[in-house]
């Protein structure tokens, strides 16, 4: 093996051009391919910024030549020489026009044969390539998903930083406080049989530095959820937190904006015309069955129940009359893709999502087809295809229930889902906010009412007076940003009047000893003049998947983790011996056995 000694690197691979032609040079890398044609050899030289085409004939050296003739995929070189026209371009690279005719070659170390191939778009399972994910981030692909989340984040610093915000760190070791996911718990050795938790967010910690006097506070900030996985969620996560004192809600949402506004425009070259789109939450279900639309096509829900309220369609009179409604959307175009054999198919997907089932309408050349229309009149038929706006040649879908959240979400779910089958989601970026979120959501297991948010959002000033009355028609100071049926952001205007603050908590069912047990020292800091604040969280890794249009947020991320939350590369989590488990003061229980 050769060391570097009398060589510095002088330029990136990827760097290189028909400007440097005549310029000695040295780079660094390692080998993509190497191509022996007999007295011709060509070594593509790789590194984080592209590839150049290392050049040997029969004037090469005899003793360079043959560590050409030696080099393997992934051998690690450092080859210095001079750069010269290329006699075969190669337009489809970057370095295409130009070679370096070398003059000296290191091997630097050498390399077993990869269990993958190091290219782009590797067809090798995800699995193996998690297990070697070291080897995985050497692929061209991934490695500009990693540049470009480095540049993501420097704009992010810079545009917060000019706008008033100080970096502050909060800790990781918190004490473990409610926020609506399973924490993470770390056992204390020094204080045996406490546990420290894993911050599900830095929400209490930003609001205390705005107690602290701090104004404006941001963090890239790690945090952590014990839950289930998912495309666009890992159990670890990087959120982009921020807090402001003496505002209002326009005031946190113009901050968010801009930044939206900042990072498409230097990242992507486009320009997100401000202000942006808002919904309140009771208009995004009612119109998209959904609080984080995907606006990018249309296919909005509409309203049937005063149609078919007479009707003789037990299905949805019945549905009426219980309290609910019965809606629809429209597939324009669809009865083609939409057969018969696909209908089915749409009816089960709807009843594995929780509906009893799924009514429709096919408009065909020989006329209506429906699942129901015998049961009605030709007026009745002919007010549901009004209201639908339908025609031949479209498909109407339509669900009833007695619980109208139910009806919204379920056609919400039908909506996306014969978007991507009739491919007409659209290519571009539709970023919107939801306001007005309900304060308290209904829990179907317990029968009451629950906080839809963290305790501290503060409700609309004009519900403060049917707080205890009518909890249902509570809307809170809360908001979030959806981008692309995504959910970026969520945010509110926080209480620092300990009255409501007392009134909330008792609305919750926390009484005094258990709220002040659980937020005791966020309660205390309230006692010593709290600034009016007000924040949100954007989720970094959900951003640059959507600017990016990665398929996973593993495709963001440097060392992810798979489905069931473990890393294949360093079989984490895994056993600690029992020596550890003693000063920890724990002892395992076969879960099993214990049920």
């Amino acid at each position: 093996m050769d060391n570097m000694t009398g060589l510095k690197r002088t330029h990136y691979c990827g760097a290189l051009r028909s400007e440097n032609i005549a310029e000695e040079v040295t780079v660094c890398g390692w080998v993509a391919k190497q191509r022996d044609l007999g007295s011709l050899i060509f070594i593509d030289l790789r590194d984080r910024t592209g590839i150049v085409q290392l050049a040997f004939d029969e004037n090469t050296d005899k003793a360079i030549f043959n560590k050409a003739f030696s080099a393997r995929n992934e051998f690690v070189l450092m080859a210095k020489g001079v750069v010269k026209e290329r006699s075969s371009k190669n337009p489809d690279l970057p370095t295409g026009d130009i070679e370096i005719d070398v003059k000296d070659l290191r091997v630097l170390s050498k390399s077993e044969t990869p269990p993958f191939d190091i290219v782009e778009n590797c067809k090798t399972g995800e699995n193996t390539r998690l297990k070697y994910r070291y080897l995985d981030l050497r692929r061209p692909d991934l490695q500009s998903n990693i540049l470009f989340r480095h540049k993501v984040t420097k704009i992010t610093r810079d545009y917060f930083d000019e706008n008033g915000f100080i970096e502050i760190e909060t800790p990781m070791l918190i004490k473990s406080t409610p926020e609506g996911a399973r924490d993470f718990l770390v056992p204390s050795r020094i204080h045996n049989g406490s546990f420290y938790a894993l911050p599900q967010s830095p929400q209490l910690y930003k609001q205390l530095s705005m107690v602290a006097g701090f104004d404006r506070y941001m963090q890239i900030a790690r945090c952590f959820r014990d839950e289930d996985l998912r495309a666009d969620r890992q159990p670890e996560f990087t959120q982009i937190d921020l807090e402001m004192s003496f505002v209002d809600m326009e005031d946190v949402l113009s901050i968010g904006e801009g930044y939206m506004a900042r990072i498409f425009k230097d990242t992507l070259g486009i320009d997100i015309p401000l202000p942006l789109p808002r919904l309140t939450y009771k208009e995004a279900m009612e119109r998209y069955g959904s609080d984080k639309p995907d606006t990018r096509f249309g296919m909005e829900i509409f309203d049937l129940t005063e149609e078919v309220k007479n009707c003789e369609f037990s299905v949805f009179t019945s549905a009426i009359s219980g309290g609910g409604s019965v809606r629809g959307v429209t597939a324009k175009n669809a009865v083609n893709v939409y057969t018969r054999k696909e209908v089915d198919k749409l009816t089960e997907f709807v009843k594995g999502i929780g509906a009893k089932g799924l009514a429709w309408i096919r408009l065909t050349d020989d006329g209506i087809a429906s699942s129901f229309a015998k049961f009605m009149t030709e007026d009745e038929m002919n007010a549901i295809l009004k209201k639908a706006g339908a025609e031949k040649g479209d498909v109407v879908f339509i669900i009833a229930d007695t619980k109208n959240n139910s009806v919204l979400s379920t056609l919400g779910a039908v909506r996306c889902e014969a978007a991507k089958k009739l491919d007409i989601i659209g290519d571009g970026f539709n970023l919107l906010w939801i306001v007005e979120f309900p304060f308290f959501d209904w829990d179907e297991e317990t029968q009451q009412f629950v906080a839809m948010h963290h305790p501290f959002t503060a409700p609309l000033d004009e519900c403060l007076d049917y707080l205890e009355t009518d909890k249902g028609a509570v809307r809170a100071k809360a908001y979030d940003l959806v981008l692309n049926g995504i959910e970026l952001s969520s945010g509110s205007i926080r209480i620092t009047d300990s009255d409501l603050q007392g009134r909330i908590f008792k609305l919750l069912g926390l009484s005094e000893e258990e709220a002040h047990q659980k937020f005791g020292y966020l309660l205390d800091a309230f006692k010593f003049g709290p600034p009016p604040h007000g924040g949100m969280g954007i989720g970094l890794d959900r951003l640059i998947m959507q600017l990016l249009k990665a398929e996973s947020l593993r495709d963001v991320i440097a060392f992810p983790k798979v489905q069931n939350a473990s890393e294949p590369m360093t079989e984490c989590p895994s056993p600690v011996d029992g020596i550890q488990l003693t000063e920890l003061g724990i002892q395992l229980l076969d879960i099993k056995e214990a049920e």
